[in-house]
């Protein structure tokens, strides 16, 4: 299962980075009905593409949007589906004739997400994961037997919150792009389409399965690569650590001798390394250099203007209600596997309802610029304070905001 949770140009990398996951597994001989693809499907037309019916995941690189499924696209790209589908609920998903995940105990699962994230969130177009139901859901799929193992691959910030939680008893092992303090990183700046093609983590992990063969490596090994060639965040694992013995090609096949030979004769080096809250600012930024009509470029930096203001108010906000606490920040990533995940679905869901309701468009970009201050709620669900007490703050400072 693959999934790409954002939406619009900006955002282009996270796409991009699903349809480059599918062109492996499907090149890799895993049949398109057992492949289910989540992506809005606003970039490879879009007009801000240059090349309209394409999108690449590296500088002059293939298009990978050939052939993409269109299993849930839009509106319908929702965590709702997205769980309902994982755990092959037809019924609960909100389309006709869905496409869902039909595993039994003997199937593996290999799910790919791909977008923004903050303390125990990851974001979709219009909604948002909570890491609680996620692992509620795994936990179900265990109790029903509806796999044998699991493995899943997370692109966002701070997605190792999403994972404090994820039994090791259950054969699910969790690898993220960050811990639970960090943002991750976006990568390849293109100068034509005016936005990042990719991010660092999945541009690693998927070179490595496209460089190696597949049936003598393990998830394990491809962590060690990992963690050797990472510069700017740090993946991480949760679960099941046996599992990381197990060859990759048991979830996604071997990948061919010839693809093997190619990609590694082509090379591979990362470019233009931004942490995710400050690309809506560079991308902005490129445009006002490059922009020679004065009327536009005056608008592009009242743009950015506000985009500076909003995340400040959003940083404002967040620091005033941690003033209502003794709170430091010296001791956060032991907090994290201490953490109350419903209680901080509660939390965050109340701060999105009363401050910034981040599924919105606009407030989604002011908030995924500030998110790291989101993880002062994680930290103090994890310290035992109150959801209630939290909530009651928030609101608080809310009224005087």
């Amino acid at each position: 299962m693959l999934v790409a949770g954002s939406m619009t140009w900006k955002n282009y990398r996270h796409q991009a980075d699903v349809c480059h996951a599918y062109q492996i597994v499907h090149r890799n001989g895993i049949p398109d009905d057992q492949i289910v693809v989540m992506m809005y499907d606003d970039i490879a037309y879009n007009m801000k593409n240059p090349h309209p019916g394409t999108i690449i995941n590296k500088p002059n690189g293939l298009n990978v949007y050939a052939g993409v499924p269109k299993d849930y696209t839009g509106e319908d790209v929702t965590p709702e589906n997205f769980l309902a589908a994982l755990k092959g609920d037809r019924r609960a998903v909100k389309k006709r004739s869905p496409k869902v995940i039909t595993s039994g105990g003997n199937d593996t699962i290999f799910i790919y997400l791909a977008d923004h994230g903050g303390s125990g969130i990851f974001t979709f177009p219009n909604s948002t994961l909570h890491a609680h139901d996620l692992i509620e859901t795994i936990k179900e799929m265990a109790r029903n037997n509806k796999f044998s193992k699991m493995v899943i691959y997370m692109e966002s910030c701070h997605s190792g919150s999403m994972f404090t939680k994820l039994p090791n008893n259950v054969h699910v092992y969790a690898v993220t792009a960050a811990r639970a303090d960090e943002n991750s990183y976006a990568c390849y700046f293109d100068f034509e389409r005016k936005t990042f093609l990719s991010d660092e983590f999945s541009a690693l992990w998927m070179y490595y399965m496209e460089a190696n063969d597949l049936d003598n490596k393990t998830f394990r090994d491809q962590f060690s690569s990992l963690q050797e060639k990472m510069r700017m965040s740090h993946s991480w694992r949760f679960g099941d650590m046996k599992m990381g013995e197990h060859p990759i090609s048991e979830f996604v096949n071997n990948t061919p001798r010839r693809v093997r030979d190619e990609t590694r004769a082509q090379g591979f080096a990362l470019t233009h390394l931004t942490s995710n809250h400050e690309v809506p600012f560079k991308i902005l930024e490129h445009r006002i250099k490059t922009e020679i009509h004065a009327g536009r470029r005056q608008r592009l930096k009242r743009k950015h203007e506000a985009l500076r203001q909003a995340k400040g108010k959003i940083e404002g906000t967040v620091e005033a209600i941690s003033q209502h606490f003794d709170f430091k920040h010296d001791d956060l990533d032991e907090d994290h596997c201490k953490m109350d995940l419903h209680a901080l679905k509660s939390v965050a869901e109340h701060f999105r309802a009363t401050c910034f309701d981040w599924d919105k468009e606009e407030s989604f970009t002011h908030f995924h610029i500030a998110s790291s201050h989101m993880y002062v709620f994680a930290c103090l669900c994890a310290r035992g304070v109150e959801a209630e007490r939290i909530i009651e703050v928030i609101t608080e400072v809310s009224r005087k905001s």
